[in-house]
């Protein structure tokens, strides 16, 4: 397992959300990075979990949060658990009265609710070699046609061309603080 933190919350080229996990202890501009494309109601729940805004009425993650803590329950880790055909499956482990229990949860369902609670967040390492793309791509990354040469068993060329597309349209004020 492999502990991670929220590097930001993006749109991709065609619109669609995507979060983006980076190894905590990895230099910003190198190592790895996990795009999970999520859907845009837990993009922004994360995203107002991550800046600690205040909402008028409890969204559904916060309602989690509020369940778990009257149950007399805490959040002790997330984790992005396994992939399947490209589906991303998670779990949330809960500390309870009878000893830990764990739920299984979308991966973005599970980080909203760990960026509520300070809960930290884990990556299985089978997750991260399938699906995880160089955080930034540089000139010694690349071959002679600019193409870049990578593991065909950890990344596959469809990934990194999305990964690519969507490096070309994001902007700094994507990823958020």
């Amino acid at each position: 397992m492999v502990q991670v933190r929220v590097a930001g919350v993006a749109l991709d080229a065609t619109e669609q959300h995507v979060i983006l996990l980076k190894p905590i202890g990895e230099i910003e501009g190198g190592g790895r990075i996990l795009p999970i494309w999520i859907g845009q109601q837990e993009a922004t729940s994360i995203l107002i979990a991550i800046e600690g805004a205040v909402v008028p009425r409890p969204l559904a993650h916060d309602l989690m949060r509020s369940l778990v803590e009257t149950l007399g329950a805490t959040v002790v880790r997330v984790e992005v658990a396994r992939i399947e055909e490209g589906t991303f499956y998670g779990e949330i482990t809960l500390s309870t009265v009878l000893g830990e229990r764990i739920v299984d949860a979308r991966p973005s369902d599970a980080i909203a609710l760990a960026s509520r609670v300070g809960a930290p967040i884990w990556v299985a390492d089978a997750v991260m070699d399938e699906a995880s793309v160089p955080d930034t791509v540089t000139g010694a990354d690349a071959d002679a046609d600019g193409e870049i040469e990578t593991d065909a068993d950890t990344v596959t060329a469809e990934r990194l061309d999305e990964f690519k597309r969507f490096l070309d349209d994001v902007e700094p004020e994507d990823f958020g603080s």
